[in-house]
Parts: structure tokens; sequence; C-alpha cells
């Protein structure tokens, strides 16, 4: 007569327990799950300005986790979730500074946890890139860009410096050493080889070379045109203008490629083209002038004249709303990334030319 004992039976039972996972997976999932939809262009709900005009902007969707890149999982992908569990999500804490490369890669800032997030939208991979071992680890990313070699730079604000990464993520060093107090916004002069960084720490804005040579300093503090109280980010148009975000003169100025002041946008003020606190700047395929303000919960957009034309984005919690957003990057398909900092989120929005659908 066969006899089980209690420790047969619990062996039993989780050998039943397994199988059944194992069936389940099969019934629901024999051959994985597909990859989702990465910011749908059917999804054009939201848009302004708002009807009966023809929308210009749309929201498209956001990344806030590595759970955004829907990258689809295999069969025994799909059992080992069912028997273990899936991997804890990855989530930003205060995404700043946000960019893109030729990769369809998306790089975000994120000064809460000291990290950049990179989301790999061609492959649907996520990963987060640090300074190597031995160097001295993010203490404040800001802001980021990318270079025509494929190089990525971060802007480390506490640290006074620029971090530097090969286009693999192998760490490559620092930029400024000595030469920045509190670097912030950066863009990348690839006609000049330049790296042009605003430093509201000094009230300038400094242009370092590749090499890490200090090429030019830019104002001081002041009100006048042509001086910086708190300038916090910078961008450069198709002509080669530099356009600085002078966050706390209210104002975007304007300058040519000797860095000889152009004009001023804005001025202080609640109305629309006017500004509460300036933060990121980029412009769109048309060569309009987007500024991120952070006060106003919303983008504005300028033409090339600086006439303002339409804003987008109110204060929130839901698609298309904003909770001091901060940085903007758009890149050469007209996609349109938001840094959502207390949302922590990255809005993703498109922008329709002139006839299109």
């Amino acid at each position: 007569m066969l006899i089980l004992t209690r420790r047969h039976w619990r062996l039993a039972s989780r050998a039943i327990s397994s199988t059944m996972c194992v069936l389940m997976c099969l019934g629901i999932g024999a051959c994985g799950t597909v990859r989702g939809t990465l910011f749908d262009p059917s999804n054009r709900s939201l848009g302004w300005p708002p009807p009966p005009d023809a929308p210009r902007v749309v929201h498209v969707g956001e990344l806030a986790s590595d759970r955004d890149m829907k990258p689809g999982r295999s069969f025994f992908g799909n059992v080992g979730a069912m028997l273990f569990g899936r991997d804890a999500e990855r989530t930003m804490v205060s995404p700043m500074g946000v960019c893109t490369d030729a990769d369809e890669r998306v790089f975000v800032c994120d000064s809460g946890e000291r990290t950049l997030h990179v989301f790999d939208l061609a492959r649907r991979t996520y990963a987060q890139w640090q300074p190597s071992k031995g160097a001295r680890a993010f203490l404040l990313p800001i802001a980021v860009a990318v270079g025509e070699s494929g190089r990525v730079f971060v802007s480390d604000a506490a640290l006074a410096v620029i971090h530097v990464f090969d286009s693999d993520g192998s760490y490559h060093g620092t930029l400024g050493e000595g030469n920045l107090i509190r670097p912030c916004g950066i863009a990348v002069d690839a006609t000049k080889n330049q790296l042009i960084v605003a430093d509201p720490g000094a009230h300038q804005i400094v242009v370092l070379s590749i090499d890490d040579t200090v090429e030019a300093r830019i104002g001081s503090r002041g009100a006048a045109p042509g001086e910086f109280n708190f300038p916090t980010y910078v961008a450069l148009d198709r002509a080669g203008q530099l356009y600085v975000s002078d966050s706390m003169n209210f104002r975007v100025q304007v300058f040519d490629r000797d860095f000889k002041i152009v004009r001023t946008i804005g001025s202080k003020g609640d109305l629309p083209g006017y500004f509460s606190q300036p933060k990121g700047v980029a412009f769109d395929p048309d060569g309009n002038l987007y500024v991120v303000d952070g006060n106003f919960e919303t983008v504005q957009l300028f033409d090339s004249s600086g006439r303002l034309l339409m804003r987008f984005g109110e204060e929130g919690h839901g698609p298309g709303q904003f909770w001091l957003p901060v940085g903007i990057h758009i890149d050469a398909q007209g996609r349109i990334w938001v840094a959502d900092s207390y949302n922590r989120r990255v809005h993703v929005f498109d922008y329709l030319v002139e006839g299109s659908p």
C-alpha cells in the first residue's frame, strides 16, 4: 500500500500548480504577445488650436516607464511572467531634459532618479546610462543633447560639468571642469564643433569646443539686451542663430552666429505672448519657435519674427496637461517631446504641417 507523507503532498501540489500555470499560458498565449502600438497616429482627438480651426499640434501619447515600450513577449516570456511575476517597473521621478537621436532613441535626464533614461523606440528596449565606475556619478542631471557623431552630452548642475557618452553608452568623461558654475540647457553646433551651455549660476552662455576649450562667454548679469538673469535653456535655429531662454528676465533673446544680439521675444505678463518662467526652447520643421513656460503650464509657439501663433497645454495631470514642464525637443519628423517634470513623464505630440490629414 502506497502511503503519502505531508512532504510528498506538498511536492505533488507544487507540481500540479506549475503544470496548471503552464497549461494556462498555453491557453492564453501560445504564440506570445505582440508589440503594442507606440504613439498611434490615428489618436488625434486632442489637438490645438481647438475646432473649428484645423489642429497643428496633436497629443499622441507619453513615456513614463519602461513598460511604455510595449515590447511584446514570447511564449516562454509569458510563462516566466506567470510563474515568477514581472520585473519591477522602472519609472521616472523628475524628468527635466529630453532629446532624440537618428536611431530612434529617446534620452531623458532625470534629476530625481539621477540617471539618463534611454528608450529605444525601434528595438522596444529600455536602459539607464550612468558614468562608469570610478567616475563621479550623476548628481543633478538637467539637460541632454546629441551631437552629429552620436555622442550624448548631459549637463550636471550640481557637479558643474558636462558628462559625455559615446553612442553605445560607454562613458567618455566630462567637459567644462572648472569653467562652469551651474550648467543647465545645452545645444550642439555641429558646424563649429561647439557645445553651447546656459550657465544660470554665472548668468552667462558659455561656448565650449568639443576638446574642452572655452571659446566664448556671452553676457553678464543684467536686464539690458545681451545681458541675462538666470538663463536656463538654449536652441539653434536652421540659420545658426542662438535662442536663449532668459528665465528671470521673462524673455527669449536671439543672437546671430557671431553671438551679437538680434532681438528679444516676450516680456513679463500673464497674457498669451508673455512669460512667467520660460524654460525649454525648440524649433519645428517650419522654423517656428516653441517656448515652455513652467509657471503657465503651457507651450507657446512663435513665428521667426517673434509673433505669437498659438499655445497648447494647461495645468493638470491628464493627456496634454502639464505640471511644471521643463525641457522640450522636436525631432526631424516634427515629433514634439516635452519633459513634464512633476507628472513624472514625457508628453509626445505630433506637429502637423499645413495640409496634412
